[in-house]
Parts: structure tokens; C-alpha cells; sequence
């Protein structure tokens, strides 16, 4: 009896009928109680439920009367992570893996050290899962991001390459936003963006009604970056400028609200600002569609907290990506991208889902209102008193082991430069020192910068003198940053999106001379630069031409934008299908 009631739980909860194969795995307990794997299976069931925590209970008390149930225990430590309890989660993987090498556990382990800013155990997990599983793209994935993240570059070429060659040949499974730090062709890109967004279950675009003849065009702003973070520091003026009489502005912020200023600023910015975290995306694409947003911007992408399952709903008659994620999302429910003819050429179309829109000067916005502190004096930011300071506030993953040797010979030819980077991790301060000392450079030579709030980060870019890129993943929100404190940049142009930005920006200021097509260009650039009073001379250039630069001409560069959404929605109440086109430079 209590083994034909729990095969009868089995198929009910197979069949989707949850409350039914509780009630019948509850009777097969009664009659058979304490047995562990009915206990296991009424866990299985609440889970199915969404009880977690209920579930979590009936595992405890399998894992305490049998040690040995390691099933018990690694489904426990997925609900442990589940719900955020990551040490518990931590302690039951361990449990399982130090017993039995089961892959997909290493590599959970991997996730949730990794919540834990324990990056380096992390990196052990990930190469744990990958020797047991080398097939398993997933996991070689996670591998190679961590090992960029580190500046752990002992095999990295190889393992890339592998990765590449992977997603190349169709195996999906791979966050799109972790190639843009690797060298790989744009078609690349486009197939894992296209095999990635395939995971969306695809919705039958709703109808909407086209009303060509509304007083104002609707524009909607979806983020989940609406608080103290890169994307609301340069887009805040953005939304306060827009024409009011020709278009309502209406924020959807799905992520946190941190109590900051910029998101007070921003909440006041727009027209109406809805608060949406947590909601489902039918909740969330219902309010777009009740709100008649006409066009709605991405400000996501394919990186941390976006939501395109909303976008999948198809709220909006316009879908456009724009700046939160330098590349294609591969999908057919985003028409347009806002692109410049250097960050994305009309060459590169075939490689984009979306319709490339150019705006005639740099792509990216930013905000006039941006602080402008003084530099604080050297000795404060633990640089010597004398001596070029060359820096890089980029992340670690984007400083690959070419772009470091290309600093380390720099080093090499100016004995009293320093190089000052940001510091995110122990481990990688020591690997980046392990690798300076390697080439020839003491390691002293090497400073780094911890966080701070963005006054203060933005000071620093005044007491640097030469600010250098990183190939192929550029510094965006960090390269205006250090244009608009008066910092030179040299860049490198490359082959993609991520790696075309530096350029892009340099051109809107007025310094295309500062972009290299080449590594042994870049490093010609710059050594030339640290010759003579060549740098104080772009210093200068930069601060007399602040208020005039294209890159910071906030309302130009909001009539431009506007002028994009015109021709898109005349293009849409045409019946016209979206197609790829310039903005006008008058």
C-alpha cells in the first residue's frame, strides 16, 4: 500500500497535480513513517508548490536521519540558494561533492561562493565542474568569465578559444555579455545573442492600436538601473530634457530603489515613474501597454537584472535597445538599436537582429550636471609625488594579458610612471602584480584604487595623467568619465561594439588622433604622449573644450535621439517596416 501511494504521488505530480500527490504521499508516510525517501519525495512535492521553506524542513530531517542521502542534499542546497540563504546552500553542495563528483553540483557551489565574493574557491568550483564535464559549455562559460574576472590568464587563450569555437558551432547555453570581453567575430556574437534569446518562449505579438494622430509620442525607459549606477549617471539629463510638448516620458524601473539622490532626481525627471520590481512580466507589460507607450527603450540588454521576457510581451508597437548593452540581443521583438557610424558601421547589419540607427555624433549620452571635483593632492591617493600616472578604472575582466604587456612595456620605457587600476579584488591585485614582476616591472609600481562614491572616484580621473583602454571590451561610462575630468584616453579601436566605443567618444571630443588600429599603434600613441608637455597640451585641450564638445551636448544629442523616434513612428503608422537609417546632423 505505502508503495503504490507513493507511485500514485509520483504520476500526480508528473501530471501537474500537486495538491493531490501531497495528500497521497502524506498517506503512504502515515503508514510507512520515517522513511526517508517519502520524506524526500513530500520535499519534491511542497517545492513543485513554491513552499521552499516547508520543503526545506522535510529535508532537514532526511539529511539528519540519513547522512548518506546525497540527493537530499544537493536538492536542498538548491533551494537553500533559491531563497538566499548562501552558507546553508554552500554547506550542502560541499556535502555532496567531497562525497561524489557530480558536476552540476561543483558548478552551483561555483555560483554561490561567487554571491559570497569568495572569487577565488569560486574559480575552483567552475574548473572542478569543466574537468568532470568538459562538454558542458555552461560550464565552461562560467570557467573563463572568472578566470578574466581574476586576471587568472594561465590557460585562458586556450579555454576562450574553445568557447568561441562552441558557441560558433551552435552550442547555446552562453550569456551573450560574457563573449564581449573575448576576440571572436561578430557573427559570433550574433549567434550566441540568437541561441540565448531562443530560451524566451516565444508570445504572438498582440495587436496594438497605432494612434497617428496623439498630441505627444509616448516614450518608455525599462531598466533595472534607475538608482546609483553607470547608466542612470549619464542618462538622468536625458530624461529631463526631453520636449514635453512633443513627448510624454514614462519610467518603468524594475529593479531596486537605493534611497539615492540620482534616483530622486531621476523619479522627478520623468513624467511618471512606475515602480515594477518583482512583478511578472505580464504585469509588467500590461502597465506599458495600459499606458500607451508608443516606444519603448531597453536600457538593459542582455546583462544582470534585465528583463526581456517583458520585451518578448511585445508592450509597445516600437521596441529599441539603446546603451545599456554594446551588441546585438538577437531576438525579433527589438526593432531598432541607437548605434554611431564608429561604434556600429552599416557594414555590421548582418550581424544584428535589430535595424541600426545612427546618430550623427557619439551614441552615448551624458549628463551635464556630472560633478567636477579638484584633484586631491597624490600623497592622499597613495601615488608618489613625482612621476606620469598612467591609469585604467576599467573592470578586471576587460584587462587581457596583450593589453597588460602593452602597459608593462610603457612601464618599461618610463622608469617613474605608475600604473593605477582599480581594486575589486585581492586575488587580482596579486595576480596583476605576480604578472607585472614576471615581465620585468616591480610590483610596487602597480597601485590600486579601492571603491568610493562617484565624487570621489571622479577626483581621481584629475590626478591621472593618462588614461589607458583596454581591448576588446572598452571603457564606456569610465572613458567619458575620464574625458570630462580632463584625463587624455588612448584607445584601440577593435571589431565589435565593446571595442569601438573608446573611438567613438575621442571623435565627439575632437581627438581621433588618440585611436589606434592596432596594438603596437596604441602603445606608439601613448609612449609619445609621455614625451615632452604633449599631455598637459591635451589636458588643456580637454578643459577649454568641455562646454563645447559634442560628446557633452546633452540637448543636442536629445534633439537628435528624438528626431530617431519621429522617424520610427512615421515609419510605423506607414505600416513600413523598421529599416536601418541616419539622423540628420542639422
Amino acid at each position: 500500500m505505502p508503495d503504490e501511494l507513493a507511485s500514485l504521488a509520483i504520476t500526480l505530480m508528473q501530471l501537474g497535480r500537486p495538491v493531490e500527490a501531497e495528500t497521497a504521499c502524506r498517506r503512504a508516510m502515515k503508514a510507512q513513517p520515517g522513511q526517508a525517501e517519502l520524506i524526500f519525495l513530500l520535499a519534491r512535492i511542497l517545492a513543485g508548490q513554491g513552499k521552499s521553506v516547508a520543503a526545506l524542513r522535510e529535508l532537514e530531517k532526511v539529511m539528519a536521519r540519513r547522512p548518506d542521502f546525497l540527493e537530499a542534499a544537493g536538492f536542498a542546497g538548491t533551494l537553500y540558494e533559491e531563497i538566499g540563504e548562501l552558507a546553508k546552500a554552500a554547506h550542502c553542495y560541499r556535502r555532496v561533492v567531497a562525497r561524489q563528483p557530480v558536476p552540476h553540483l561543483w558548478f552551483n557551489l561555483g555560483n554561490v561562493l561567487r554571491r559570497q565574493d569568495k572569487q577565488a574557491d569560486s574559480l575552483e568550483c567552475y574548473a572542478r565542474a569543466h574537468q568532470l564535464a568538459p562538454n558542458e559549455v555552461t560550464f565552461l562559460s562560467a570557467l573563463v568569465a572568472r578566470k578574466q574576472a581574476l586576471c587568472d590568464w594561465d590557460g585562458l587563450d586556450v579555454l576562450a578559444a574553445r568557447l568561441i569555437e562552441r558557441v560558433a558551432k551552435g552550442d547555446a547555453g552562453v550569456q551573450p555579455l560574457r563573449l564581449l570581453a573575448l576576440d571572436c567575430p561578430e557573427a559570433v556574437h550574433l549567434r550566441c545573442a540568437r541561441d540565448w534569446g531562443a530560451r524566451l518562449k516565444a508570445v504572438p505579438a498582440r495587436p496594438l492600436a497605432v494612434h497617428s494622430d496623439k498630441p505627444r509620442l509616448t516614450i518608455g525607459y525599462l531598466s533595472a538601473d534607475f538608482h546609483s549606477h553607470a547608466t542612470a549617471y549619464l542618462a538622468a539629463e536625458l530624461f529631463e530634457l526631453h520636449d514635453r510638448a512633443r513627448f510624454e516620458i514614462v519610467a518603468y524601473s524594475v529593479g531596486l530603489d537605493d534611497g539615492s539622490s540620482i534616483r530622486r532626481r531621476l523619479e522627478a525627471g520623468f513624467d511618471r515613474f512606475r515602480q515594477l520590481a518583482g512583478q511578472s512580466p505580464t504585469a509588467i507589460a500590461e502597465q506599458i501597454t495600459a499606458d500607451g507607450v508608443d516606444i519603448l527603450v531597453d536600457l538593459k540588454g542582455w546583462t544582470r537584472d534585465a528583463r526581456p521576457d517583458v520585451l518578448a510581451l511585445r508592450p509597445a508597437s516600437i521596441q529599441v535597445a539603446y546603451l545599456g548593452y554594446p551588441g546585438t540581443m538577437g531576438v525579433d521583438f527589438i526593432d531598432y538599436v541607437i548605434a554611431d557610424p564608429v561604434v556600429l558601421p552599416m557594414e555590421s547589419q548582418p550581424f544584428y537582429a535589430e535595424r541600426i540607427v545612427h546618430l550623427p555624433d557619439c551614441y552615448q549620452v551624458n549628463d551635464r550636471r556630472r560633478p567636477r571635483p579638484p584633484a586631491p593632492a597624490r600623497a592622499e591617493l597613495g601615488l608618489p609625488e613625482e612621476g606620469p600616472v598612467l591609469a585604467c578604472f576599467n573592470a578586471a575582466y576587460k584587462i587581457t594579458p596583450q593589453v597588460f604587456a602593452v602597459w608593462m612595456r610603457l612601464l618599461e620605457a618610463k622608469p617613474d610612471a605608475v600604473l593605477w587600476l582599480l581594486a575589486d579584488e585581492p586575488a587580482v591585485e596579486a595576480a596583476l602584480r605576480r604578472a607585472a614582476s614576471s615581465q620585468g616591472i616591480a610590483p610596487e609600481r602597480l597601485i590600486f584604487a579601492p571603491h568610493r562614491p562617484l565624487e570621489a572616484h571622479l577626483a581621481r580621473y584629475a590626478a591621472a595623467d593618462l588614461f589607458l583602454d583596454t581591448l576588446p571590451y572598452n571603457a564606456h561610462t569610465t572613458g567619458s568619465d575620464a574625458l570630462w575630468m580632463g584625463c587624455p584616453l588612448v584607445t584601440c579601436r577593435g571589431d565589435s561594439f565593446a571595442a569601438r566605443v573608446g573611438a567613438s567618444l575621442l571623435r565627439s571630443v575632437g581627438m581621433s588622433h588618440l585611436i589606434a588600429d592596432n596594438l603596437q599603434h596604441y602603445q606608439e600613441i601613448a609612449l609619445s604622449l609621455l614625451q615632452g608637455d604633449g599631455l598637459k597640451c591635451l589636458r588643456s585641450q580637454l578643459e577649454a573644450g568641455r562646454n563645447s564638445a559634442k560628446l557633452f551636448d546633452t540637448p543636442r544629442f536629445t534633439q537628435r535621439l528624438e528626431a530617431a523616434f519621429e522617424t520610427m513612428w512615421r515609419r510605423h503608422c506607414a505600416a513600413e517596416a523598421p529599416i536601418g537609417f541616419a539622423v540628420p546632423e542639422t
